[in-house]
């Protein structure tokens, strides 16, 4: 990897370590007051969306997509700070955290022709 290329990786991973961590920290007040344990299932569980991968990898991608995007996190984060629905800013905030954790360990959005192939390049061995 070129230097250039070293410096936007380790900056572009800072950045989605800050937005996991502010993410986290909201979390903390937005929990419905769950153990701890529940709330590491519930970080974890947009990866439930891979399953659309046994269907096809068109549906895979669409369903991984569909709960690793940010945008969708922020809609939904919004919609429930302004309509007072804290089930909607916790899952906002899961989604976010969860969707910066994922892009910081180098996975992306899917492309529809192959479960290793992202917006962030491809991953595994074949990289």
């Amino acid at each position: 990897m070129m230097k250039q290329e070293r410096i936007m990786d380790i900056s572009i991973k800072t950045e989605e370590a800050a937005i996991t961590a502010i993410s986290i920290y909201l979390l903390s007040k937005y929990n419905f007051d769950l153990p701890i344990w529940a709330l590491v299932l519930l970080f974890f569980s947009p990866d439930i969306s891979m399953l659309g991968y046994l269907i096809n990898s068109r549906f895979g991608a669409f369903t991984y997509n569909l709960f690793h995007h940010r945008g969708i996190a922020l809609v939904l984060f919004a919609v429930g700070f302004l309509g007072h629905m804290e089930i909607l800013i916790t899952i906002g905030i899961l989604m976010m955290a969860h969707s910066s954790f994922d892009r910081m360990m180098g996975y992306g959005l899917k492309y529809p022709d192959d479960f290793s192939h992202t917006n962030l390049g491809w991953i595994g061995k074949g990289k």
